[in-house]
């Protein structure tokens, strides 16, 4: 992977996270998104035009937040939906937000995961020159062990979902030093926009602007730190 492929805005870093120079990423996302989809991407982007990218490097997962600073980090991002304009569409915290996030800006429902999950892990085993370099196990090990449903998704991941679709993947997060990073394709132009919401180092959700926000979800099973 090359260095200023991602790029976050200037505004984030979870309260516990601040001390942690190495946290200030964050995932990467993306799936085959409708052409309605292209519209919704243009207006929201055009709210947070003026963040500047910062590089990015992807990685496993290796903090949770305690409920405290889980807390905080998500009032702040609450703040930040409010500022840009922007509203939830909060999926199951079942181990799947991940995919689920990325299957409702694809396809209007959450409910897709799998197949979202499933074309993923298919990057990643028929991609692994690209990101074991950024997996401290066996490569293989890994990439069976994102197969599994309620496996949560990481920062190899994301950027593995944006190789996959050609997506470029929109975080507005909840990090103190860092509110927007994207995640950009490796070798393709990007055809597409994502925009999730990411808190603690723990949750996605997928973002609207608020006048095209669509019946909101019932998530199946409430996440441990809802």
């Amino acid at each position: 992977m090359r260095n200023g492929t991602y790029g976050a805005g200037e505004c984030s870093s979870s309260t516990s996270l601040s001390s942690q120079q190495d946290v200030d990423d964050d995932r990467m996302i993306a799936v085959v998104l409708s052409e309605e989809y292209a519209k919704l991407d243009g207006a929201v982007g055009r709210r947070l035009a003026n963040l500047a990218p910062v590089p990015h490097i992807p990685r496993i997962n290796s903090y949770i937040p305690n409920l405290s600073d889980a807390s905080l980090d998500h009032q702040r991002l609450l703040e930040r939906l409010n500022v840009y304009g922007l509203y939830e569409v909060k999926v199951s915290g079942d181990g799947n937000c991940q995919f689920r996030a990325l299957s409702d800006q694809m396809y209007k429902s959450p409910e897709y995961h799998k197949h979202v999950r499933k074309e993923v892990v298919k990057q990643l085993k028929d991609n692994h020159s690209l990101y074991e370099g950024y997996v401290p196990m066996k490569y293989k090990h890994y990439y069976k062990k994102m197969a599994k449903s309620g496996e949560w998704g990481d920062h190899v991941t994301l950027q593995a979902a944006a190789d996959k679709f050609a997506a470029k993947i929109c975080l507005l997060t909840s990090f103190r030093d860092t509110c927007f990073i994207e995640i950009i394709p490796q070798y393709q132009a990007p055809e597409r926009e994502l925009w999730l919401s990411f808190w603690s180092e723990v949750h996605y959700n997928s973002l609207y602007e608020i006048q095209d926000a669509p019946k909101q979800y019932k998530p199946r099973k409430k996440h441990w730190l809802f």
